[in-house]
C-alpha cells in the first residue's frame, strides 16, 4: 500500500492511455486519437461532482489497493477521469488499467466498481494548469465548446471528460484537461 500511496500523491511514473496528436491547434486545444483501453469505473449518483470524484477516488484507490478478485496490489495510472453529462448528477470516476493488466484485469469485489472498455476515440482537450475546481472545469468546458463551434468542429456537446494528472500535494506545474467527443457522424479523420 506504501508505494501506491506514494505513487498516487507524488505523481511519480505512472501510467497512461496510449494516443497520438492528431491535430494541435496552437494553444486552445488539440485533437488526440486515443487507442482502445480498460478502466476501472465507478459511478457515483445525486452528488455535488467535487464529492462524487472524492467518493469516487477512493472507490478506486481500494480496488486498487486489493479490493478485487485476485486481491492484486495494482499501480496507480493517470489521468484520474470524470465523466460529465449535461444536466445530470451521475458522475462516472475512472481510473486507466495499467498495461499489464489490460488483457486480464482483476474483477472488482465491490459492486459499485467496474471493468470497462473504451474504444478507440478522436477527442478534442483542452489543457490547463493550477488546481482545478468543478468550477474551473466548467469555465474550460465552455471555452473550449466556444472554440470548437467557432472553427465549424463537429462534437458531442451533451458530455464531456475532465482529467487530472496530479497528487493533491503537487503545488507546481499542475495539468488538467478537459475534453470532448469528436462527433464520428462528422468525422473527418
Amino acid at each position: 500500500m506504501i508505494k501506491s500511496f506514494k505513487q498516487t500523491f507524488l505523481s511519480l511514473d505512472l501510467q497512461s492511455p496510449r494516443w497520438s496528436s492528431v491535430e494541435a491547434m496552437a494553444k486552445d486545444y488539440e485533437l488526440r486519437q486515443y487507442e482502445t483501453a480498460k478502466w476501472v469505473s465507478t459511478v457515483i449518483r445525486g452528488e455535488t461532482q467535487k464529492e462524487a470524484m472524492r467518493q469516487g477516488f477512493w472507490k478506486l484507490f481500494h480496488y486498487i489497493q486489493g479490493k478485487n478478485e485476485k486481491e492484486a496490489k495494482i499501480d496507480m495510472t493517470v489521468p484520474v477521469t470524470c465523466l460529465v453529462k449535461s444536466g445530470c448528477t451521475d458522475f462516472k470516476i475512472s481510473f486507466f488499467v495499467p498495461f499489464e493488466h489490460q488483457d486480464c484485469p482483476p474483477q472488482p469485489t465491490d459492486s459499485d466498481v467496474f471493468i470497462e472498455e473504451r474504444k478507440a476515440a478522436a477527442l478534442f482537450v483542452r489543457s490547463f494548469g493550477g488546481f482545478a475546481s468543478p468550477e474551473k472545469y466548467a469555465e474550460e468546458a465552455d471555452a473550449l465548446a466556444r472554440t470548437l463551434r467557432n472553427r465549424g468542429q463537429p462534437f458531442h456537446e451533451d458530455f464531456f471528460y475532465t482529467a487530472g494528472y496530479d497528487s493533491p500535494f503537487k503545488l507546481f506545474n499542475r495539468h488538467n484537461e478537459r475534453a470532448y467527443d469528436l462527433d464520428t457522424a462528422h468525422d473527418h479523420i
